[in-house]
Order: C-alpha cells, then structure tokens, then sequence
C-alpha cells in the first residue's frame, strides 16, 4: 500500500530522467590523459548519492596517476582494452576489455592506460559521492608492475 506523503511528490518533475549522450557535461575536473562527461550528478538531476559520467582515453594514451579521496569509484569498459595500474609506485596492474567491470577503493592511488594503438578507450563511470574529488599525483610509476589477476572466493588464483 502507498502512503499519502508518496503521492505528494510530481512524478513528471521528479521522477525518472534520462539525460542523452549527446547532453553530457564535460565542465568536470579532468585528469591529464582522459576526457571526464558528468550525466548523472545533483545539479543535472538531483542525484544525492552517485555521480554517474563517462570517460574517454584516447588511442596509446594513459592518464597521470591520481586518486578520488574518499570515494569509491566503478568504472565499466564499452570499448577497447583498459590497463588499471595502481599502487604507491604503480607497482601493480591489470586488463579489462568490453563487458569488464573494475572497483577502484578510497585513496587508492591509479593510472588509466589505454592498452590499444589504434582505438580509443570508452567506458562509464560511476562513484558514490556528489563530490568532484581528483587529487592528482605526481608518481612515475615503477618499470615493470606486477600482474593482479582477478581472484575472489568464487574465483580462486589459477
């Protein structure tokens, strides 16, 4: 059963809103390497909680190291090959192409590379917070970084 107080509100204004990739806000902070478009955030359509956007890397590029303080961040590949590297010194890494998921934690210094030559790397973004926090780094990353395959208890290390 619904309440009174649920049918106060004006489900046309303040219900669902798609917001149309052609109408992304690309006036975000911006990492050196990536291109950031904000869809979903409390001033576009009242979000409280998340902030939803796109991300761009072009062909052979990475980003500087950086980190989104406090926020948890989920970033979904479309297009291409990601290659996630992280760590004080970069010193680990990993692949994602199309379909893949990858959870970056609070404070967790990283780097965005797109591991294709010839196509650019889009995906979506998510965080769980309002806030549009990037503290960029300067770290120059070790040599050779070690290989994290995915592993959970579901998913044992092969």
């Amino acid at each position: 059963m619904s309440t009174a107080d649920e049918h106060s509100h004006d489900w046309r204004t303040d219900g669902v809103r798609v917001v149309p990739g052609d109408a992304l806000d690309t006036n975000t902070p911006q990492t050196p390497g990536m291109n950031r478009a904000a869809a979903i955030d409390h001033a576009r359509v009242g979000a409280q909680k998340l902030w939803a956007g796109t991300v761009t890397i072009h062909a052979g590029a990475k980003t500087g190291a950086h980190h989104h303080g406090e926020l948890e961040s989920v970033i979904y590949v479309i297009r291409g090959k990601a290659r996630m590297r992280w760590g004080e010194n970069l010193e680990y890494t990993a692949e994602a192409g199309p379909g893949s998921f990858i959870f970056v934690p609070p404070y967790v210094p990283h780097q965005e590379i797109n591991a294709l030559d010839d196509e650019p790397l889009e995906c979506v973004l998510t965080r769980s917070g309002q806030e549009p926090v990037v503290v960029n780094l300067d770290i120059e990353g070790v040599a050779d970084p070690v290989e994290v395959p995915w592993v959970d208890p579901g998913h044992p290390h092969p």
